[in-house]
């Protein structure tokens, strides 16, 4: 299959700016409740026109509940939904301008791709010329032109996805929601059309709601994330902050691996905080806008284990947060290595290291290093 080779740069050079505009979707206090669960609870978010978000939790979190609301298939209990400025709270699904991809295709079998991309048009008695004109553009946009005579039985897993999506975009929505569309296809084709829907958006300019629970897929594509935890948005921002950031234990370690180290305050002073901890002392640098730490206080610190730098005999150097640990086990991943490390009164890290870095520096199962990382590189969590 020959997908879009438009790139997309890492550091997302073209995000949208902040501006005093009207957000292209607001939630104010929006709760749902069914019986006793409550499934969305107190959600305030504001998105940027042309902004690629991403919704990420695990099942269950009401992630999918909140794009429903959003979209009118369900009604919240409380709160209120602004689209574009005007509130849409009560407005119909029908007369929204959103509309909505999911994980599910749902093709009409017995259409051609032409026809399933260009049937809500037909529905809306949109002019035959001014239909063809937005069909041919749109089944450009997604690269499926030459696909337009087929049937969905005769279509691969990626192609009815650029089929449904065509189909969504069709209809010029102000809102493009996305529920967990590439959750059925296989790893390859998913990392491919997460490059191909990125650079999709971009092209648009439409803003994008995504919902997923895989924590790569929404570092890899958005400007921003939520992350929701029991109905609630544990932390928003941008998709860096939020990663080098995270505020609380939940955020720490379900975006991305994380060790958590707990301890206890014994100073703080000048953007330094020491602390007692079973690996000895630990040093950290909190920012300013911290809450000041007092002595006997406990505390949680998150570290990313590519933070960790392991060192071999001579590389051995003195410092803060300079631990002795032995290599428990490691686990080959191609490009980088993991390993499990084992420290003094068993407590137990894991470091990752790039193998293209690693040249001479092999390291084996029970060998006996030292661990060290920068005091700015420990991030001091929410109690």
């Amino acid at each position: 299959m020959q997908l879009s080779a438009e790139p997309v740069q890492s550091n997302r050079p073209n995000p949208p700016t902040t501006t005093i505009e009207t957000p292209a979707l607001e939630l104010t206090n929006v709760c749902r409740r069914f019986h006793d669960v409550i499934a969305v609870d107190q959600i305030n978010l504001s998105i940027r026109r042309g902004e690629f978000f991403s919704l990420l939790g695990p099942s269950g979190c009401g992630k999918t509940t909140l794009l429903r609301i959003i979209a009118g298939l369900d009604q919240p209990d409380a709160g209120a939904v602004s689209i574009d400025g005007k509130d849409a709270t009560r407005i119909p699904a029908h007369r929204r301008p959103v509309n909505t991809v999911f994980q599910s295709y749902a093709l009409f079998p017995h259409l051609n791709v032409r026809a399933n991309v260009g049937f809500a048009l037909q529905i809306r008695k949109t002019p035959r010329t001014e239909t063809e004109r937005r069909v041919n553009r749109v089944m450009e946009l997604v690269r499926i032109s030459e696909l337009g005579q087929r049937r969905p039985a005769q279509l691969s897993g990626g192609q009815k996805q650029r089929v449904a999506l065509a189909r969504a975009i069709v209809n010029e929505p102000q809102v493009l929601l996305l529920d967990e569309p590439l959750g059925a296809l296989d790893l390859k084709l998913r990392k491919e059309l997460q490059v191909e829907l990125h650079a999709l958006q971009r092209r648009l300019g439409i803003t994008f709601i995504y919902v997923t629970h895989d924590q790569e897929e929404a570092l890899a594509m958005s400007d921003r994330i939520g992350v929701m935890n029991a109905g609630r948005l544990e932390q928003c921002g941008p998709v860096a902050d939020v990663y080098e950031r995270p505020r609380t234990r939940f955020v720490a370690q379900f975006l991305g691996a994380c060790n958590l180290i707990a301890g206890v305050v014994r100073r703080c002073a000048e953007g330094t905080v020491w602390t007692d901890t079973p690996l000895g002392e630990v040093r950290a640098e909190i920012p300013a806008s911290a809450r000041p730490r007092k002595p006997g206080e406990p505390c949680t610190f998150a570290l990313r284990p590519e933070r960790v730098r392991l060192l071999k005999g001579s590389d051995h150097m003195s410092g803060p947060n300079t631990i002795a640990a032995r290599i428990a086990d490691l686990i080959y991943f191609g490009a980088e290595t993991e390993y499990r490390l084992e420290m003094p009164g068993g407590t137990r890290l894991s470091a990752r290291a790039m193998n293209a870095n690693a040249g001479s520096l092999a390291y084996r199962v029970g060998e006996e290093i030292h661990i060290q990382w920068p005091p700015s590189s420990l991030v001091l969590l929410d109690p």
